[in-house]
């Protein structure tokens, strides 16, 4: 009789991967989820003690790397620092993300273009930095973080730029993971629904903007923490190897509705 290892098709031994915006929150999350699964970690985000405190916890195998994604050079270096290590690059998580709340008819465009070079253009680089030795190995993944956002209006909590760059993620995942298909690169997306970090910490504060998330929600309440490692470690891994160009929706039903 053959025993069929159920946990093997979701280890990352001996895989590199990046990790960005993980100085905090869902990315410092994925960055542990990622190395509990036996990837060397390279952890990358502008705060460079929060970095070196996430290594200080998890060993040797979390690289810290200070980057601002909206810096073409600091990506370059990014995943030129990641291949180096061991002359591979096998998982991309494209964490970092920039938004808030602000009517469409006071938003400055010089704030929505902020967004979308940190949001979409950073994104694209990036997977275009990573893809490209990727699809020289014929071998990576790409995990990109959109939001049901990208998904669906935010209103009434107004975020032009940010509902615009997480619709673009989208279709970007669609398309780049069609392009790469056959040169063995796949790429996905992740899209949370509410979870709390510091990006939505003013709503997790506000009564109104709680209730209102728990009225519509059809689970009731925002997600937890832990509630993205599987769709994380399923994507990034073995174990969605007959998928790419897809969107994965964790969000408690709220597009369900």
């Amino acid at each position: 009789m053959t025993t069929i290892d159920l946990a093997a098709p979701f280890r990352l031994d001996g895989r590199v991967a990046v990790v960005t915006g993980a100085s905090s929150g869902l990315g410092a999350r994925f960055a542990r989820v990622l190395h509990a699964a036996g990837a060397t970690v390279v952890a990358s985000a502008r705060r460079t003690e929060r970095l070196e405190a996430l290594a200080d916890e998890l060993g040797d195998r979390l690289v810290p790397v200070t980057c601002d994604v909206s810096v073409d050079a600091d990506c370059e270096r990014l995943i030129e620092t990641a291949v180096a290590l061991d002359g591979h690059l096998d998982v991309l998580v494209n964490n970092a993300g920039v938004g808030g709340p602000v009517p469409a008819e006071h938003e400055a465009i010089d704030d929505f273009r902020g967004v979308v070079d940190v949001n979409l253009n950073a994104l694209f680089l990036l997977s275009q930095l990573a893809g490209r030795h990727m699809i020289e190995r014929r071998s990576g993944t790409i995990v990109n973080l959109a939001s049901v956002l990208g998904l669906v209006a935010s209103t009434p909590i107004k975020q032009a730029s940010y509902c615009a760059t997480k619709g673009a993620v989208v279709n970007l995942t669609r398309e780049l993971g069609a392009q790469w298909a056959r040169k063995g690169v796949r790429v996905n997306a992740l899209a949370p629904g509410w979870f709390r970090s510091e990006m939505t910490a003013l709503m997790f504060e506000d009564q109104g903007a709680n209730d209102f998330m728990t009225r519509n929600c059809p689970m009731g309440r925002a997600g937890a923490e832990h509630e993205l490692d599987g769709a994380l470690l399923f994507l990034a891994s073995d174990a969605s190897s007959y998928m790419t160009g897809q969107t994965l929706t964790i969000d408690g039903g709220w597009v369900a509705r």
